[in-house]
């Protein structure tokens, strides 16, 4: 019998820290607020144990201004609750130039329950060709409005 070895599904799309960009060299982060503890530069690092928190609760925004137009093919976002239900609502944005009106690329709901459903993890492929701004907005708690936004990894490709 031949055999050959075949990759995984997930081989499609690059893990490797080399294929990721890296964001801190070449944008700039403008953000509506930051814990301390937590800024956005933990967002792009790759760890699993860091990433950003908001300072207070309600709807938040983290835009990037990059230095010079960047081709995306891929987007990958992960955020983490264990500890409280809700139903949180993100959007990202887009646009060839800092002036210019954003594009909607996606708007997501997820409902995280510390019995479920803890993690939602969020991974596109696109094909956006000279980007200058992208942006993410968070509405951590639909329901309440007062949970911290958060995002445990955010990676851009």
């Amino acid at each position: 019998m031949r055999k050959q070895l075949i990759g995984s599904v997930s081989e499609d799309l690059p893990d490797s820290p080399e294929t990721w960009l890296n964001v801190g060299e070449i944008a700039t982060a403008e953000i509506s607020s930051e814990d301390p503890r937590f800024p956005i530069e933990l967002a792009f690092n790759g760890k699993e144990e860091d990433g950003w928190r908001a300072a207070e609760p309600g709807q938040q925004s983290v835009r990037l201004v990059f230095d010079k137009p960047q081709d995306l093919n891929r987007i990958r976002l992960r955020f983490t609750e264990s500890t409280i239900e809700r139903t949180q609502e993100f959007s990202l944005r887009w646009s060839p130039k800092r002036t210019n009106q954003l594009q909607d690329i996606v708007r997501q709901r997820w409902n995280f329950s510390p019995g479920g459903s803890t993690v939602e993890i969020e991974d596109y492929k696109v094909n956006f060709p000279g980007v200058m701004v992208l942006e993410l907005s968070i509405q951590p708690d639909l329901d309440r409005n007062m949970a911290v936004a958060s995002i445990q990894e955010w990676r851009l490709a």
